[in-house]
């Protein structure tokens, strides 16, 4: 069986899988990591290997390395696809590992994966199995805080659905200029991508993934573990040498 260790910006996701099989997920922080850990260690005590993919500071590794052979997710950590990225070392885990799952998932298939997150990523992968690139944006908290950052009146809002198109206060205006302007920014996206490449499979995916997925026009495929099951698919390609 599989650990999966997720260290994002904001919390850490603990998942387990049996070969390719989602068994259970918790999503931690650096306090409750120990005690989460060891909880799901207790339920799943056949436990081998584990990968790790982190964004930040991740100060428990030599725990992890203390009873697993750990993957540490890199530029360098090998990939099932090609990767054109211009600038490989700075491809962040996230983005690698989402397109390992496109590229496990969805063979010969275009593919868009956009990862709704503390920023949106959109990460294309070809049917020829090539990662070209795509594009970082805001996030829907990170626009919230930036109006009320950059601006001397405009209040800090948590992200609400618009209740229509015309803003009749200033918390109504905020939200339809965020929330909105991401869904908008969503479409034109694919839109732009369906323009020069067929039978374009779009993956959305992150921890906004639940609120957006009915404010997309276009056909999705809605997945918020995709992230993990991609990790996942990264520590089955390298089991021989992990």
């Amino acid at each position: 069986m599989n650990l999966i260790v997720d260290v994002g910006n904001t919390s850490i996701k603990l998942a387990v899988f049996a070969e390719d099989r989602f068994a259970e997920k918790i999503v931690s922080t650096p306090d409750s990591f120990s005690e989460d850990l060891q909880q799901l260690e207790s339920d799943f005590p056949k436990l081998k290997r584990c990968i790790v993919s982190s964004v930040g500071d991740f100060k428990a590794y030599t725990q992890l390395e203390n009873t697993y052979k750990v993957l540490r997710l890199d530029h360098t950590t090998p990939v099932p696809f090609q990767n054109d990225y211009g600038t490989p070392k700075t491809l962040g885990v996230d983005r690698i590992a989402l397109v390992s799952a496109a590229a496990s998932q969805f063979p010969d298939k275009n593919v868009l994966v956009i990862d709704a997150g503390s920023c949106i990523t959109y990460d294309f992968l070809t049917h020829e199995n090539v990662y070209l690139g795509g594009a970082i944006s805001p996030g829907i908290q990170m626009r919230y805080k930036s109006l009320n950052t950059f601006t001397a009146n405009l209040p800090l809002l948590d992200a609400e659905a618009p209740k229509n198109w015309i803003g009749s206060s200033t918390q109504d205006s905020m939200h339809i200029g965020v929330v909105q302007a991401v869904a908008h920014e969503i479409d034109g996206f694919i839109a732009q991508y369906k323009e020069d490449f067929y039978d374009l499979t779009v993956i959305l995916t992150g921890g906004d993934t639940q609120f957006l997925r009915d404010r997309i026009k276009n056909d999705i495929f809605a997945n918020s573990n995709f992230l993990l099951e991609g990790l996942n698919h990264i520590l089955e390609y390298n089991k021989d040498s992990c």
